[in-house]
């Protein structure tokens, strides 16, 4: 599912639970995605309800990955995260 996160998008860890079939389990993307170490995926897209920023090991690196993709973030949340947000067989605006 977060190899399907287009660049200049994010998704929150609870919509690629729902998307994996697995709606609820938000807590669990989170933990599986802390562990991942598959390199090219772009983890950097996947971020707390609400748009907070969520956990990640080096925030900084987070918020740089996102502007060099054009998402700017604040301190805590991604500006525009309802027309950002990505998730797959839904349609946004």
């Amino acid at each position: 599912m977060v190899s399907r996160v287009p660049p200049g998008r994010v998704t929150t860890y609870g919509d690629v639970a729902a998307m994996a079939g697995r709606p609820g389990a938000a807590r669990a993307v989170g933990n599986i995605l802390a562990r991942a170490e598959r390199p090219g995926l772009p983890y950097h897209r996947v971020i707390a309800a609400g748009g907070a920023l969520g956990g990640y090991s080096q925030l900084s690196l987070k918020r740089a990955l996102l502007a060099a993709e054009g998402i700017e973030a604040g301190p805590r949340r991604i500006r525009g995260f309802e027309r950002l947000r990505w998730v797959s067989g839904r349609v946004r605006p």
